[in-house]
C-alpha cells in the first residue's frame, strides 16, 4: 500500500527556514545493471552503501533511444519503471504497446534534454556522496541498531519529486539537485525551496525522509506538534552530520530538549509525543 507524504507546513515562527515539501512513495528496488548489479564495494563491517546508478541507464534511452537500455530498465528496475511511467509521469500503463513511445517522447522537450545533460555532467561521480551516505548510516546505525541501512538507487524525473522512500531503500532523484542557482529553478521554485536544491542536500534529505518513514508525523490536525516532530527529525539530522545543516526555532528547542535529557535514546525522542 503506497504512502504518500505532501507538503509539509511549518508555522511561521522568527528565523524559521521553512520545510521544504516531501513526497514519499513506497517503492521496491530491484537489482541494477550492467554499470552495478549491486551495491558496490560494502565491505563486510558494511562501510559503503554502494549506490545503484539506475538513473544511468535511464538516461542512455532517453539519449539515444537504446533498445537494449529499455530492455535493462525494465529487466533489472522494474519496479522503478513502472513507478516512474505511472505514477511520477503519469504517462498511462506501462503494458501499454505505445507506452515506450511515449516515455522516449516526453523527455524531447527541450528542457528535459538539457537537464538530461546537466545531471550526467554533474554527477558522472557520486563517491562523495557514497562516502557521506554510509558514514551517516553508520553513526545512526550506531544509535539505533535495530534500524535496516537502506539501498539508495539515483534515477531521473521531471523535477517532481526529490526523494522515494520504501522500507527498505531510498531512491534519489538527481534532477532535483542540480544547484540553487540552475535556471530551471528560478523560474519555479521559491528562494528559500532553491537554497535546498544542490549536491550537498542530498544525503541529509535521505537521512530526513527515511527517518521521517520509520517515525512518522504525529496524527492528528495540530501544526505545532507536527512542527515540532520535523524539528526534532532536523536536529537528529544534523547530529548524524556533525554540521548545521537546519536550523529554525524548532531544532533549536529539539536542542534544548536534548540538552536536558542527554540520556534519552533517539528512538524515543522520535516517537509520535507532545511534550
Amino acid at each position: 500500500m503506497h504512502r504518500i507524504f505532501k507538503k509539509i507546513n511549518v508555522s511561521p515562527v522568527s528565523n524559521v527556514q521553512k520545510v521544504y515539501g516531501i513526497l514519499v512513495v513506497l517503492m521496491l528496488v530491484c537489482v541494477g545493471c550492467q554499470w552495478q548489479l549491486k551495491p558496490a564495494d560494502t565491505d563486510a563491517a558494511g562501510k559503503r552503501i554502494g549506490i545503484q546508478r539506475f538513473d544511468r541507464i535511464e538516461m542512455l534511452y532517453l539519449t539515444t533511444g537504446d533498445y537494449s537500455a529499455l530492455q535493462q530498465m525494465n529487466t533489472y528496475f522494474p519496479t522503478e519503471t513502472r513507478m516512474l511511467i505511472e505514477d511520477m509521469l503519469h504517462l498511462g500503463q506501462v503494458d501499454d504497446p505505445a507506452i515506450n513511445t511515449k516515455f522516449l517522447f516526453f523527455f524531447q522537450d527541450s528542457t528535459l534534454q538539457q537537464m538530461l545533460n546537466d545531471v550526467q555532467q554533474q554527477y558522472a561521480n557520486m563517491d562523495d556522496v557514497d562516502e557521506q551516505l554510509s558514514l551517516a548510516f553508520k553513526r545512526l546505525k550506531d544509535e539505533l541498531p535495530d534500524i535496516a541501512v537502506p539501498t539508495v538507487y539515483t534515477q531521473i524525473g521531471s523535477f517532481d519529486q526529490s526523494i522515494i522512500v520504501s522500507g527498505g531503500s531510498l531512491g534519489v532523484s538527481l534532477d532535483k539537485y542540480l544547484g540553487t542557482d540552475y535556471p530551471f529553478y528560478a523560474d519555479h521554485y521559491s528562494e528559500q525551496e532553491r537554497q535546498l536544491m544542490h549536491r550537498g542536500m542530498i544525503v541529509p534529505d535521505c537521512l530526513s525522509f527515511y527517518l521521517l518513514s520509520i517515525y512518522p508525523l504525529p496524527k492528528g490536525n495540530v501544526q505545532t506538534d507536527r512542527d515540532k516532530h520535523m524539528g526534532r527529525i532536523m536536529w537528529v539530522v544534523n547530529r548524524l552530520m556533525q554540521k548545521q545543516v537546519f536550523e529554525n526555532d524548532y531544532v533549536d528547542e529539539a536542542a534544548m530538549y536534548m540538552n536536558h535529557r542527554p540520556h534519552t535514546s533517539l528512538h524515543d525522542f522520535l516517537k509520535d509525543r507532545k511534550d
